[in-house]
């Protein structure tokens, strides 16, 4: 995609230094009503020009994946705290080895869990085997959270493949930089949570919905609300972990009380391999 941005002109050469060097020196900048409205991050970090954040926000990412083809995705979403079989293992002989009960049970609890991280992985690599010979318009594309976990398995599987996948990361006072397994061009930031979600949804053909905390809970829910009322286009949605989710959530429970129809039911699957995962959306799509 070629820059739309001319910094032969002076005007743009000047705003884009103002730019630079405020980010340079991380200084807060006093306000100045000679400096481009679009170039002062006084005025442009204030309440008032949330909405024009919230359209910046919306149209980088749509527009940079326009430019590269990415149409169709497949959204996965899971624990940021999950890792490789590999990586828990070693964290468990450490534990062992410095002999504290608290981290050895942590450890454990990471261990059993990284066959969800392995999976994820396996899932990557099936959607990006799927898309490799497809023309752009027919592909389907990695999509997850950016971050590590569950969000770093499934970027890598498709990675591993050599596929491309899209990570949507969000700015957090500790959150870990995006994973390196997400193509590069196809790695976007987000301060809005909000905006980050529309994103996931605006291009989604599926969501997988692995073993997670709050954050894939909100997502999950957020994803089955808009579907049930029709704001978002009908799209397979599969739960990961059956023994997960159904201990964690009882969705009949909700239908004996009224509260949604016993069709809403159908919204939803339960799977526990990748290979079933990827049945659910080949059946969906009749693929």
């Amino acid at each position: 995609m070629e820059s739309t941005m001319n910094l032969s002109d002076g005007r743009l050469a000047d705003a884009w230094a103002t730019l630079q060097a405020h980010g340079a020196s991380a200084k807060a900048l006093t306000p100045d009503t000679q400096r481009l409205a679009f170039a002062d991050p006084e005025f442009m970090l204030r309440r008032e020009t949330r909405g024009i954040r919230f359209q910046l926000e919306l149209l980088k990412p749509d527009l940079e994946q326009q430019a590269l083809g990415v149409e169709n995705t497949v959204v996965v979403f899971g624990s940021a705290r999950y890792r490789s079989e590999l990586d828990a293992k070693a964290l468990l002989e450490q534990a062992i080895a410095n002999g504290y009960e608290a981290d050895i049970d942590e450890a454990k609890i990471l261990v059993r869990n990284s066959i969800y991280y392995e999976k994820a992985r396996e899932f990557g690599r099936i959607v990006a085997r799927y898309s490799a010979e497809k023309e752009a318009k027919d592909k389907l594309f990695v999509c997850t959270g950016g971050g590590p976990g569950i969000m770093e398995a499934a970027n890598r599987g498709a990675f591993e493949a050599g596929g491309q996948s899209v990570g949507l990361s969000i700015a957090l006072p500790k959150e870990e930089k995006p994973n390196p397994y997400v193509t590069p061009e196809l790695c976007f930031r987000f301060h809005y949570f909000a905006l980050r979600k529309m994103h996931f949804m605006m291009r989604a053909s599926a969501l997988v919905a692995f073993p997670g905390g709050f954050g894939t809970l909100d997502e999950l829910f957020e994803t089955l609300t808009l579907v049930q009322c029709k704001k978002a286009k009908p799209v397979p949605i599969v739960l990961f972990g059956s023994n997960y989710w159904r201990r964690l959530f009882n969705p009949q429970v909700l239908v004996e009380e009224g509260a949604i129809s016993a069709k809403d039911l159908n919204l939803f699957q339960y799977v526990d391999t990748p290979e079933a995962a990827w049945a659910a959306i080949e059946a969906f799509y009749q693929l």
